[in-house]
């Protein structure tokens, strides 16, 4: 398994991966079928993200395979450019085998070169796999957003997580 930064050429690929990883989980925002970025759309978003100081994305490739990401988005005014948001997605079956965990540590290895002194994510209570990866990582729970997100007819609820670098 390689981690490394996104290109421009991954776009197509990156596509089809996040629509495979929102097919396959019930904890992410965008239910199946429902995100409808193109190619050149996500090209597009790729390239804005890779001239941009406080944001990144970062796949993990096996086998010339892209079997997940995480995506960090950073603060756009001066007061939060310290920070970036994060979202993470990996294909269901490489869940649980250190994807997420060598995603986290190229994530951090990147934030502490563009001085971030803090990384924030938001997860679905329930969500336990994700909840041990967070905590592995040194994310900790702040607070709790109560009925943030409806899914399947029931209202659920996130954690806001961070951590200080």
């Amino acid at each position: 398994m390689k981690i490394r930064q996104i290109s421009p050429d991954d776009a197509e690929a990156f596509v089809k991966l996040i629509k495979g990883v929102e097919s396959d989980s019930p904890f992410m925002l965008f239910e199946d079928g429902e995100r409808k970025t193109t190619i050149a759309e996500q090209r597009e978003r790729i390239e804005k993200m890779e001239s941009d100081r406080y944001s990144r994305i970062f796949v993990a490739e096996n086998a010339g395979e892209l079997i997940g990401y995480l995506i960090a988005v950073g603060g756009q005014a001066k007061r939060n450019q310290h920070s970036a948001y994060v979202v993470i997605g990996i294909k269901e079956e490489y869940r649980g085998q250190g994807v997420g965990s060598e995603l986290f540590v190229e994530l951090e290895k990147w934030a502490v070169t563009q001085s971030l002194h803090r990384l924030e994510l938001n997860v679905v209570t329930r969500n336990e796999g994700g909840l041990a990866l967070y905590r592995k990582a040194g994310f900790e729970v702040e607070g709790l957003k109560r009925h943030s997100l409806l899914i399947d007819d029931e209202f659920v609820d996130e954690y806001y997580m961070s951590k200080l670098l």
